[in-house]
């Protein structure tokens, strides 16, 4: 069970000193709960889900999609508390396809056939959220959904815990080095500077020069930071 893996790290927490949460044990708890991948995304209030730790092959190149296009299952996990249990994006006809139009079929494209995002709440407060995926459709076990339900409480506790910490460290949850798209903000520094416009501006031509060349966001910024691309309104 995933919540064996867990316990074994929340008895280690307290030797963690470097910023943000120690590595979680998300393959453990991935192959525990019949998923081929995990992501921990994490929120301030009020900003932006980040991807601070995952595990599996497509997890970066998921979350990567939903950051591109502005929407999908993590962020609203995150962003509203909303359960959603996606088992099957094949299906033209289901919830993903007319919340997400264009999102199902491009994270088919990425050989992940459900996805699977539990949010994380104290109460009323919302710090991020837990989404798994698998490469073949089909519904979690009653089991594995109790698993997962366990999981996403416990890594709720951790958080608000950690975040509530004095320690120089236990704050840094969301630290730059922890982030997974710490290119992609360092790149929309640079494109405000460069074309003197706010950064949510710079982010969002970011965001549609990869969409409208099927490229990963991270890719488009690390291209950004090192000069190899230029998006102003004749290098866009």
């Amino acid at each position: 069970m995933p919540m064996r893996a867990m316990a074994s790290y929340l008895r280690a927490l307290h030797t963690h000193s470097g910023p943000g949460l120690a590595p979680l044990p998300l393959k453990a708890c991935s192959e525990a709960l019949g998923l081929d991948g995990l992501a921990l995304l994490l929120a301030r209030e009020g900003s932006t889900p980040e991807l601070v730790q995952s595990f599996g092959e497509r997890t970066g190149a998921l979350e990567d999609l939903q950051f591109t296009q502005g929407h999908g299952p993590s962020r609203d996990a995150a962003a509203d508390g909303a359960l959603l249990l996606m088992p099957d994006l094949g299906d033209a006809t289901g919830f993903a396809a007319v919340r997400w139009p264009g999102l199902p079929y491009a994270v088919e494209e990425l050989g992940v056939a459900a996805v699977f995002a539990f949010p994380l709440r104290i109460g009323v407060i919302a710090l991020g959220a837990l989404t798994g995926h698998r490469t073949t459709p089909g519904p979690l076990g009653t089991d594995q959904l109790a698993g997962a339900f366990a999981l996403a409480d416990t890594l709720s506790q951790v958080v608000i815990t950690l975040s509530a910490r004095p320690l120089p460290s236990s704050g840094l949850l969301l630290d730059e080095t922890c982030l997974h798209f710490a290119e992609v903000h360092q790149a929309t520094g640079m494109l405000a500077a460069q074309l003197k416009i706010p950064c949510a501006q710079a982010l969002i031509r970011l965001r549609a020069y990869a969409y409208s060349h099927n490229r990963r966001l991270l890719s488009c910024a690390r291209d950004v930071i090192q000069y190899r691309l230029d998006l102003d309104d004749k290098g866009a």
